[in-house]
């Protein structure tokens, strides 16, 4: 857990208080660092974790997960203010790329950075499939088909992965892997600057009153305690072992992911409480993440 708050809490603080003084700030580094510097970290990190198996069944598991509640969370007791698609994609799709990759790589061991990395495609292609569609956008099959396989195609994940397939059938793999190592981590830590950049922006504009905690209780609740329980309990369910048992649970940990507030911009709907929920469940999940890492470890 100490690991985890040296790793994220400094980074996210710079990030945040430069956000709010500049803007624009994390828009103009969030393009290179997605654009490179995420798809070789994810690249490095999957080297050095090992490609498996395991990253189908991660992948699956997150549009299961997923599936499930956007489908069923609004028919669920106390659960009935989800009934709103953003607060229902905003309660599963989380911020696994940026958050959840530290949270295994604080508390799991490398072994189980394959599993993140799949869970984080899986869910990727779930979110840009669906998210538009849920939230408000309109337009032919062709075109939806087209948005969905530019943005699995752009996302650092796909990119990453193959990057590591290409570099495991050359002979200097390994050598590239641990030449890449502490890029990775370094990279991982400008990410999670941009995301305090973020939230410094969101918090400079202001939080509607529609946007405020109290008036998101329920979807934060969800996001940040609900959605890793039913990931646990699914996983056990299907037998996994411990390892991906406890690294899809922390995945379902990290919070709302920031793609919700891009795609709620990008259709022109409900983009104040969207913004409000990535603020919230980031802010709350310095607490409750680092406490899912601390429980599954003794637990298992």
């Amino acid at each position: 857990m100490l690991r985890f708050l040296l790793e994220l809490a400094p980074s996210m603080l710079i990030g945040f208080w430069a956000g709010g003084r500049h803007e624009t700030l994390a828009a103009r580094l969030a393009t290179p660092l997605v654009r490179f510097g995420v798809p070789i970290s994810v690249m490095g990190l999957l080297l050095k974790g090992g490609l498996s198996g395991d990253m189908l069944q991660a992948a699956g598991l997150a549009v299961l997960a997923m599936g499930l509640v956007l489908v069923g969370a609004s028919r669920l007791p106390g659960l009935a203010e989800l009934v709103s698609p953003t607060l229902r994609l905003g309660s599963c799709t989380g911020n696994t790329a940026y958050f959840g990759v530290p949270l295994a790589l604080a508390f799991l061991p490398n072994e189980a950075l394959p599993i993140s990395i799949g869970y984080d495609l899986g869910a990727t292609l779930l979110t840009w499939s669906l998210g538009p569609l849920l939230i408000g956008e309109r337009g032919n099959g062709s075109k939806r088909l087209h948005g969905l396989m530019s943005s699995v195609a752009a996302s650092p994940a796909t990119r990453g992965l193959i990057g590591a397939l290409l570099i495991q059938a050359t002979p200097w793999s390994e050598l590239v892997t641990d030449a890449l190592w502490w890029p990775s981590r370094l990279v991982i830590l400008l990410a999670l600057m941009v995301v305090g950049m973020r939230l410094g922006s969101i918090h400079r504009k202001g939080i509607t009153p529609s946007a405020r905690p109290l008036q998101l209780l329920r979807p934060l609740v969800a996001k940040l305690l609900l959605y890793p329980l039913l990931l646990l309990l699914l996983a056990s369910l299907l037998r996994f072992d411990p390892l991906m048992v406890q690294a899809v649970a922390l995945q379902g940990a990290a919070p709302t992911a920031i793609s919700l507030l891009l795609i709620a911009e990008s259709v022109g709907a409900d983009q104040e409480r969207a913004a409000g929920l990535v603020f919230w469940s980031t802010l709350l999940a310095l607490v409750t993440a680092p406490a899912w890492g601390v429980l599954l470890r003794s637990q298992f």
